[in-house]
C-alpha cells in the first residue's frame, strides 16, 4: 500500500477522535515546550555570563587573599590580610607578562551631598584600573600618580551614585561630596555599565586613589584584591604562573607551605561559571524531558486502545488483501503524526514561553536551532518507539479472529 494512502488513512482516523488525539499530544506539547524553554534560559545565562565577563577584559587577572585555618579549610574574604603594596611593587618590577597592575582597597559607607545621601562602596585603585577593567569616562578626567602619591581627596562617581545624590541635570564635575566624613572633589564620571550577570549594579560605586582610601578611610595597609592585565589573552596562563612565583617569594613561603592568596584568570572564571550553568541547564532539561517520556507512554496507551477499538476494521482490511506491514505502517504513522504534530505545537508554545520569560522577568534567553531540531528528532523517535509495539500487535492479529471480535 502506498505511503501517501497510509498517511491519509491515518489522518482520517485521528480526525475522527480530535479531542482524544489532542489530549494524547498534550504530554508531548508540555515536554517539548519545557525542554525548549529550559535550554533557552540555560543557554541565555551562559551567553550572558560570557558577555559580562568578556566586557571586563578577557586578559583580566584577579589576585585575592586566602587564609588557611585548621582542618585544611581555606577562607577568603575582606577580613583576610595578605596582600600589600610590596606585592604590587614586586609584580611591577619582576613580571614580564603583565601590562598593568592596580591594587583594590575597598570600604562601604554613605555618600553625602547636602541633604541627600546614598549607601555605596568606595574603591581605592591605581590609575591603571580603567585599562584593566575596561572602564571608560563619560565626563571629566582620571586622577594620576601625583594624586596617588599625595593621597589626594579626589574621586570618580558611577551613574547610580550621581542619580541619588545630585539633582536631575546637575553636573557633578568640580563639586564636593562626602564619603562618611571625608570630603572628596569629583573629577570624573564613569560611563554606565548596568548590572552584571550576578545582578550587581556596576554603576553604584565611587573610585578614589588607593592611598586615600587606605590612609583616610580604612586605616589598613592590606588590600582586598589586586587586579592585573596580561599583555594579551594568550599570555593569561603564563602570567598567572608568573604571579604565583613572584608572590610566593614576596610572602616568603616555603615549599611545603600553601599559598595565602589565589590567582584567577578571566578564562578560568568563565569556564567555572559555564560549567556550573551547563550542569544546571542539563539537569533542568532532563527534568523537562520526563514530560516527553510521559507523553510517549500516553501515545502507547492510546494506540493500544485504538487497536482494540478497530480490531474488526483490521480484520476486514486483512481479509481484502492488506498485509501485516500495511497495518503496522498505518498505526505507526498515526503514532508518529500524534508525536510530530504535538512537537510542532510544543515548539510554538516553548518559543512563546521563552519570549514571555525574557520580556516579563528580564532573564537572558537564547533560543537555539539545535534545541528545536533535537525536539523534532526526539518527537519522531518517541512516536516510533512508543507506537511500534501497539502497531506490531495490530499487524499480527489473525484476520478470522479479528472479524469475530466483539
Amino acid at each position: 500500500m502506498k505511503i501517501l494512502s497510509l498517511i491519509k488513512l491515518s489522518l482520517r482516523a485521528l480526525l475522527r477522535n480530535k479531542l482524544r488525539a489532542f489530549l494524547t499530544m498534550l504530554g508531548i506539547i508540555i515536554g517539548v515546550a519545557a525542554v525548549i524553554t529550559m535550554m533557552s534560559i540555560g543557554k541565555g545565562s551562559q551567553q550572558s555570563i560570557e558577555n559580562s565577563l568578556s566586557n571586563m577584559g578577557s586578559n583580566l587577572i584577579t589576585i585575592v587573599p586566602y587564609n588557611n585555618v585548621p582542618g585544611g579549610v581555606r577562607v577568603q574574604g575582606s577580613s583576610v590580610q595578605s596582600l600589600t603594596i610590596e606585592d604590587v611593587s614586586a609584580l611591577e618590577r619582576q613580571s614580564t607578562h603583565l601590562s598593568a597592575i592596580s591594587p583594590i582597597a575597598q570600604s562601604n559607607g554613605q555618600v553625602i551631598k547636602g541633604s541627600l545621601n546614598w549607601p555605596t562602596s568606595i574603591q581605592g585603585v591605581a590609575p591603571e584600573v580603567l585599562e584593566i577593567k575596561k572602564l571608560s569616562l563619560k565626563d571629566g578626567i582620571m586622577f594620576g600618580e601625583d594624586e596617588v602619591r599625595s593621597s589626594a581627596k579626589v574621586c570618580l562617581l558611577g551613574q547610580t551614585v550621581i542619580d541619588n545624590v545630585f539633582e536631575p541635570g546637575e553636573n557633578p564635575i568640580g563639586q564636593t561630596i562626602r564619603f562618611n566624613k571625608i570630603p572628596f572633589l569629583v573629577v570624573g564620571v564613569l560611563s554606565p555599565k548596568g548590572q552584571n550577570t550576578f545582578g550587581q549594579d556596576q554603576d553604584d560605586i565611587v573610585i578614589a586613589p588607593y592611598t586615600t582610601v587606605q590612609n583616610r578611610i580604612t586605616a589598613n595597609r592590606y588590600f582586598q584584591s589586586i587586579v592585573a592585565s596580561a599583555n594579551n589573552e594568550a599570555e593569561s596562563n603564563p602570567a598567572s604562573d608568573e604571579i604565583l612565583e613572584i608572590l610566593r617569594q614576596s610572602h616568603r613561603l616555603r615549599r611545603n607551605q600553601d599559598n595565602d592568596f589565589s590567582v584567577r584568570t578571566q578564562a578560568e572564571l568563565i569556564n567555572t561559571l559555564n560549567s556550573t550553568s551547563g550542569m544546571l541547564t542539563t539537569l533542568l532539561t532532563v527534568i523537562a524531558g520526563i514530560s516527553l517520556l510521559i507523553g510517549g507512554i500516553g501515545i502507547m496507551n492510546i494506540m493500544y486502545v485504538s487497536v482494540t477499538e478497530r480490531t474488526k476494521e483490521i480484520g476486514l482490511r486483512m481479509s481484502i488483501g492488506a498485509r501485516g506491514i500495511d497495518i503496522l505502517m498505518q498505526f505507526l504513522i498515526e503514532a508518529v503524526m500524534i508525536s510530530v504534530v504535538g512537537g510542532i505545537i510544543g515548539v510554538v508554545v516553548g518559543v512563546s514561553a521563552t519570549m514571555i520569560v525574557a520580556h516579563t522577568l528580564g532573564w537572558p534567553t537564547l533560543i537555539s536551532q539545535a534545541s528545536i531540531l533535537i525536539s523534532f528528532f526526539v518527537c519522531a523517535l518517541t512516536g516510533v518507539f512508543f507506537g511500534y509495539y501497539p502497531a506490531q500487535k495490530a499487524a499480527m492479529l489473525d484476520p478470522i479472529e479479528a472479524l469475530r471480535y466483539e
